[in-house]
Formats: C-alpha cells, sequence, structure tokens
C-alpha cells in the first residue's frame, strides 16, 4: 500500500495543483493534514474529487514537520508499506519521481528514499547558504556523504518505508534530518531514489524573514541530528549561537495527543499492516 502525505498550511492556489497532480498516481491514499489555514486551503481541498483523498484538519498551526509526523502514523495505521511526504506548495510536475521514491521503498528496498534536488551545485554553494554545510556535514558524520552529497529529508519529496516506521519514534519525523540519523543508528538503508532540480519543485517564493527562519531551522535541526547520532545531549547550538528558527513553534505537545489518543491506539491494535 502507497501513501502520500501532504502538509499544508495557508495553500490557497497551489493545494488544488499539488492535490491534482497527486490523484492522477497509481497511490491507495492522498493524506492532506491541514493546520492552521487562515484562507481558503482546506475549502479548495474539500471540493476536491479525489476519492482517495482523506483530509486531517487541525484549527491551530501544527509547526514545521509535524504534520509529517502526523501523517506518517496515520499512513502507518491504513497499513502503507511507502510511505511518501511532498509539501503542499510544491506544484511542480514530478510524478514520475514520486514513483521512483516508492520504487526506492518499494523495489530497492530502502528505508529512506531521498531526492537529489541539486544534482549540479555551483562551486562552494555552502558558502551562500548555511544549511549546506550542514547537510553535507550531517552526511559525513553518518558515513553517507558519497551517497547523499547535499540530500536530506529536510529538502524535496522523500518516502520512508513501513520498516522505518516500526524503527524509530514517529515523533523522530518531525525533526527530518534527527530521522536520518536515527536510521542510520539503526542501520537502515538509505540513498538517493530521484533527482529533481530544487526549481522543478514550483515550491512558493517566500520572504527574506522566513527564509533566515528556515535556516536557522534546519542548521539546528542538523546540529540535533549529529548529536544524536554520537548518543550526546541533544544541541542546536554552535559557536555560541543557538540556531532556533521555526523549532519553537514546532507543536510537539500536539503531536503527543495525536499520537496518544486512545482512538489511535485503538485503531492501531485492531487493523495490523497488511503486507
Amino acid at each position: 500500500m502507497i501513501t502520500v502525505v501532504v502538509p499544508a498550511k495557508n495553500e490557497a492556489g497551489r493545494i488544488s495543483t499539488v492535490l491534482q497532480n497527486l490523484g492522477t498516481l497509481p497511490i491507495d491514499h492522498i493524506i492532506l493534514i491541514a493546520n492552521g489555514s487562515i484562507d481558503s486551503t482546506l475549502r479548495e481541498a474539500l471540493h476536491m474529487r479525489i476519492p482517495k483523498l482523506q483530509i486531517i484538519y487541525f484549527h491551530e498551526t501544527l509547526g514545521i514537520d509535524i504534520p509529517r509526523a502526523i501523517g506518517a502514523k496515520v499512513a502507518y495505521m491504513l497499513g502503507s508499506d511507502a510511505v511518501v511526504f511532498v509539501d503542499g506548495d510544491m506544484v511542480g510536475t514530478f510524478n514520475e519521481n514520486i514513483m521512483e521514491l516508492v520504487d526506492g521503498i518499494l523495489i530497492k528496498h530502502l528505508d529512506i528514499a531521498l531526492t537529489n534536488c541539486y544534482p549540479a551545485p555551483p562551486r562552494h554553494i555552502e558558502r551562500y547558504n548555511p544549511t549546506f554545510r550542514w547537510r553535507l556535514e550531517v552526511n559525513q558524520e553518518l558515513g553517507l556523504e558519497k551517497k547523499l552529497n547535499f540530500a536530506t529529508p529536510a529538502h524535496g519529496p522523500h518516502a520512508v518505508s513501513r520498516n522505518l516506521l516500526e524503527t524509530i519514534s514517529f515523533r523522530e519525523l518531525a525533526i527530518p534530518p534527527v530521522a536520518l540519523a536515527m536510521a542510520r543508528i539503526h542501520r537502515l538503508k538509505i540513498d538517493i531514489a530521484t533527482t529533481i532540480p530544487h526549481y522543478q519543485l514550483g515550491s512558493s517564493i517566500k520572504n527574506k524573514l522566513h527564509t533566515a527562519k528556515i535556516i536557522d531551522t534546519i542548521v539546528g535541526d542538523c546540529l540535533e541530528a549529529i548529536a544524536v547520532y554520537h548518543n550526546e545531549a541533544r544541541s542546536r547550538e554552535y559557536q555560541n549561537k543557538t540556531y532556533i528558527g521555526y523549532h519553537s513553534e514546532r507543536r510537539f505537545d500536539l503531536l503527543e495527543l495525536f499520537l496518544n489518543e486512545p482512538e489511535v491506539k485503538k485503531h492501531a491494535k485492531e487493523k495490523p499492516a497488511q503486507n
């Protein structure tokens, strides 16, 4: 069973395109995690006539990456063998790439199938954006730099296996580089399964403040991942700076409430995975 999880907040005018593209794929479920929207995102999704679409709505903003963890839990409960994550603003046409991610999980038996978004990076790209330096740093620490280069679950569509969801905590999916580190600790299979140049993702263009906060978020996530991999206390600090970004807005409290819902546990118990 194949499920695509789509986090979306304030993606009016884009979410319809994303869902339409996904609706043509030979997959079993599309799970939209609509949260914190004050525009017409939810209304547009509700008007979509896609039988495989399921909508989970949160009035409150969940924060970056928390919807992935929630969607992964729902996908797991449904019995999914491969779970793909596609952001709700990615209006590019890359359906073939999504199926390559799925093939990475189901045919190549990867546990994390990543997208290479920078097949031809300019020289010294890490100087222009600190996230590139730290993506590479994480992959080097994990012994995966030759395979992954700059690839990371924090950027671009990617997929995970049921085996991964049974091995690491759903909570860790809310900090993508940490999930990568945890997968490496457990000796799970990780590799690039497809290539989509960044510009082809069709992601929305954000303002400078958002970009700065995203950089701090990803750098902090990478620092935390390195600490986890080395079995050290989690830290987001480097050279007397603590990289928070959007991390403080991640609603781990709402995630824990969702994961611990009695009905969630009951459903998971009554409907074991079907392979």
